[in-house]
């Protein structure tokens, strides 16, 4: 979902700048409180970092000015909470605008509004509502890694939606243009998204369980499950 370089109007570019600004302040804040107090979870959050970038680098074309691809965020938005993935996320958008030509540094505000803020916290809502309600620890994840490439791209919709209206249908004709393009590929990609985060999941909780348990993502019963 990358809005590419200069294809948002100024006005909207540096709207969402101003936007995410407090995000990535406060999701900074909170990485260095917890690699001060937890040093040994920097391999986990290098983990979740590189997820992030690899999967939001594999596009596919989708619409005028913008690509369909998984996000990778749902990972490090359950391991590490919604707000360090604002900081994480503008570090892979801006790596990848000035590396892959992926995105753009005029369109990184509304990029990271709608892949690092938005679906972080939908996909750690959602995954702490399915443990809550005792759903299988690999629904849970699939879950909330799933939805939360979805709600960005609906996010992503809207964005341009709001830059670009129709001419007679305004809003929401402009919207719904814009998710029926999506989605034909973009379903498809959550649910592989969703798969993906699940194996990476039982990967950590096999050989990391009591790092996972006192990070609050497994129960000690899903560690011995």
């Amino acid at each position: 979902m990358h809005i590419m370089e200069g294809f948002l109007p100024v006005k909207h570019a540096v709207g969402w700048s101003i936007v995410v600004a407090p995000f990535v302040a406060y999701g900074l804040y909170t990485i260095n409180r917890r690699v001060k107090e937890k040093p040994e979870q920097r391999m986990l959050l290098g983990v979740a970092a590189a997820f992030t970038f690899v999967l939001s680098a594999l596009k596919l074309p989708s619409v005028t000015g913008s690509c369909s691809h998984p996000t990778g965020t749902g990972l490090g938005a359950i391991l590490f909470g919604p707000a360090a993935m604002a900081p994480i996320g503008m570090v892979v958008l801006l790596f990848q605008a000035l590396l892959l030509a992926h995105g753009g540094i005029t369109t990184l505000g509304a990029n990271i509004f709608s892949m690092a803020i938005v679906g972080p916290f939908a996909a750690a809502a959602l995954f702490r509502t399915a443990k809550a309600a005792r759903l299988p620890f690999g629904l849970s994840i699939f879950l909330a890694a799933s939805c939360a490439d979805l709600i960005t791209y609906l996010t992503t919709s809207a964005q341009l939606a709001l830059a670009f209206p129709d001419p007679s249908g305004g809003f929401a004709a402009s919207f719904t243009k814009f998710t029926a393009v999506f989605a034909v590929t973009q379903i498809p990609l959550a649910i592989i998204e969703g798969l993906l985060t699940v194996v990476v999941m039982n990967a950590l909780a096999r050989f990391n369980p009591l790092e996972l348990k006192e990070m609050d993502v497994v129960t000690t019963q899903e560690i011995q499950v």
